[in-house]
């Protein structure tokens, strides 16, 4: 018999996803480039429902019409390879659907070009991981109706559920799938930067081991910062290494690695003129991070603070991470609208938060406070200011000033909860110096600026004269 699908890639996403179809009893048929992970596939997992390829000419002819690929594949230039040679194996009304992390303006290339040719082409953002592709991950579904109708019922079946339903939902046309997924990731890097520093202000500036901490994150997990973020790093904190029997994660070098993703999300918001300080500095946390001689090197020579010691409360810490989690989400949320009103997509802002609640790596209890916000005003521009998000960030954001000024006599740095207050406190001023900086604008470059009296003229002074 035909198969339903056709998965492309038998990585870690790609194997794995294929299991997912084949348990919600989807006839699937696979192709790797490296033969020999299709022959491993094959051999461990051989059932009727499973067809396992031997050419992309194969697979093809084995689908049925209208046929459905999924790529899971490397992004970049062997999506593009792939793709030339499915274009002349592929009917009209066949639908290729790129799974993996590929920047929206590439998809957005791609999917006008394979239009012309009348085949539908997908843009879906895949969320959970491992764990996430092999029992329910979360799908953020960029391109036609159409497509997205012929899918809906295949993808909701493999997707997470939570109470809010399937974790799988059309989000608009072309690139708008790759765009939420693209700033998923940025969300998720600002909440493990403050997650990290929260750690950190535990870890040096309370003394405490990483087990005392580990009892901190469960505690925090059964409130309001309950996520599957806090969740994996209680974990983690609690792991003990076996050679030593010592807290594992006290022997892991401290430098981070990013696959671009959250570099995406800063770019795009420069271009989009949305500021989101909070992802910007879990980036740069990162990139620091990685220079580990550097940063020793320079500990010998440059002056620092002899006493880490901190007197505050972990009430108080995470009181700071649940502020700081909300300056991300806001600016996320922020980077989302803008996309969609650049580029047409008309997405409904609860769709990507639902979406979320289940399967992917950032779902939390915040994001069930967020939907409801949305509900009320559907239309604010600044999550902050939603009476719900008003109250809860009124009574942590005293927290976050408290540990700031902690941390930052103390030497510790906490480049994200720094970020996360300078927005905040930003946004919510009526008037900023940048009248200045307008007047020497205008002074070395006759840019001209505009009065408070009269907002509308542009005008030019002669400042040096």
């Amino acid at each position: 018999m035909s198969s339903d699908i056709g998965i492309v890639g038998l990585a870690t996403m790609g194997r794995n996803l294929a299991l997912n179809f084949l348990d919600h009893n989807q006839r699937v048929s696979v192709w790797n480039l490296e033969s020999e992970l299709t022959a491993t596939f094959e051999a461990e997992h051989a059932q009727a429902q499973l067809f396992c390829a031997s050419s992309l000419t194969e697979l093809v002819a084995s689908l049925a019409k209208p046929r459905r690929i999924l790529l899971m594949i490397q992004a970049g230039d062997p999506v593009d390879q792939v793709l030339n040679q499915l274009k002349v194996l592929l009917n009209k009304d066949d639908i290729i659907i790129d799974g993996g992390n590929t920047h929206f303006h590439d998809t957005q290339r791609r999917q006008s070009s394979l239009e012309a040719a009348g085949i539908h082409f997908v843009g879906m953002g895949v969320s959970g991981g491992e764990a996430g592709a092999r029992y329910g991950p979360s799908l953020m579904f960029g391109g036609s109706k159409s497509a997205w109708k012929n899918l809906e019922d295949q993808l909701s079946a493999i997707a997470a559920k939570s109470d809010l339903g399937s974790c799988a939902e059309y989000i608009g046309p072309d690139g708008a799938g790759h765009f939420v997924k693209m700033i998923h990731n940025g969300i998720e890097y600002g909440d493990m930067q403050v997650i990290a520093e929260s750690y950190d202000i535990l870890s040096r500036g309370l003394k405490l081991t990483a087990n005392e901490i580990s009892e901190i994150f469960r505690d925090w997990n059964e409130g309001p910062l309950q996520s599957y973020l806090i969740e994996i790093s209680a974990a983690v904190l609690a792991k003990q290494d076996s050679i030593t029997d010592k807290p594992l994660v006290d022997l892991v070098l401290d430098s981070a690695e990013q696959k671009g993703t959250g570099r995406w999300a800063a770019q795009t918001a420069l271009d989009l003129g949305i500021p989101i300080p909070t992802i910007a500095a879990s980036i740069d946390a990162r990139s620091i991070s990685s220079r580990k001689t550097e940063r020793e090197a320079a500990a010998k020579k440059l002056p620092g603070v002899s006493n880490t010691n901190i007197a505050i409360t972990s009430e108080t810490i995470g009181n700071a991470l649940l502020a700081a989690k909300l300056c991300a989400y806001t600016q996320g949320m922020q980077l989302i609208r803008a996309g969609s009103e650049r580029y047409n997509w008309n997405i409904n802002l609860a769709d990507p938060v639902r979406v979320w609640t289940g399967g992917c790596i950032i779902r939390a209890r915040l994001l069930r406070e967020i939907i409801n916000a949305l509900s009320e005003a559907p239309d604010v521009d600044n999550l902050l200011i939603s009476p719900l998000i008003t109250d809860m960030i009124s009574q942590a954001i005293p927290g976050l000033r408290e540990v700031l000024q902690a941390a930052t006599q103390s030497g510790i740095p906490i480049p994200a909860f720094s970020a996360s207050l300078s927005w905040y406190d930003a946004i919510r001023s009526p008037r900023l110096p940048q009248n200045l900086t307008q007047s020497q604008r205008d002074a070395f470059g006759a840019h001209t600026y505009k009065r408070i009296d009269d907002p509308e003229t542009a005008v030019h002074t002669e400042w040096l004269k």
